[in-house]
């Protein structure tokens, strides 16, 4: 993978811990800076961690399917940019009170079920032999980066705007697996 593609890679697997953070800083009352630190701490790391777990597994299987493997990084790619489009279209979820700050096994299981996605993206990358840390490094900083403007982003404008950045990072990702395709398939 080139710079451009690991660059568009952690900005899509970051939009959808974006999205949550602007909802988790909608549910606050008024998060501060050091808040929204926290959560970009908690979230990036558990971002960086899950496409390495991902990884190894995919590289433990990856001799078996070797012959198909571009073609299922394609289809995981394409069925997590989808769910996540279609996540973004879905109604958000009722307002309760707002409390001061998040305890942090929410926002440990919150940025797990966000990492999700970049778990099966790093079984997908073991499928076409990438480099791994340099990857989850970049998915890791852009998580933190993302979910800290997140979080005082949700302060502001409420769940629109992490909609909208789940749905654009769902379509990244259809379009990094459609290159990955592209590129394996010219190559033969």
């Amino acid at each position: 993978m080139n710079l451009a593609s690991t660059a568009l890679l952690a900005l899509a697997m970051s939009t959808d811990a974006f999205a949550a953070a602007v909802g988790k800083g909608s549910a606050l009352q008024k998060p501060r800076w050091s808040e929204a630190l926290r959560t970009g701490a908690i979230f990036g790391i558990i971002e960086a961690l899950t496409p390495i777990a991902g990884w190894a597994l995919g590289y433990a299987a990856s001799g078996y399917v070797k012959e198909w493997d571009h073609w299922i990084a394609f289809t995981l790619l394409t069925v997590l940019g989808l769910r996540m489009v279609y996540a973004a279209f879905q109604a958000p979820e009722a307002e309760t009170e707002k409390p001061a700050r998040h305890g942090f096994w929410l926002l440990a299981v919150t940025g797990f079920a966000t990492s999700i996605d970049a778990m099966a993206v790093g079984v997908g990358l073991a499928f076409v032999d990438v480099g791994i840390l340099p990857v989850a490094a970049a998915i890791g900083l852009a998580t933190f980066a993302m979910v800290t403007i997140g979080v005082m982003v949700g302060r502001v404008l409420g769940n629109i705007a992490g909609r909208w950045a789940e749905a654009v990072g769902g379509l990244l990702l259809i379009g990094i697996g459609s290159v990955i395709l592209y590129e394996h398939l010219t190559a033969l």
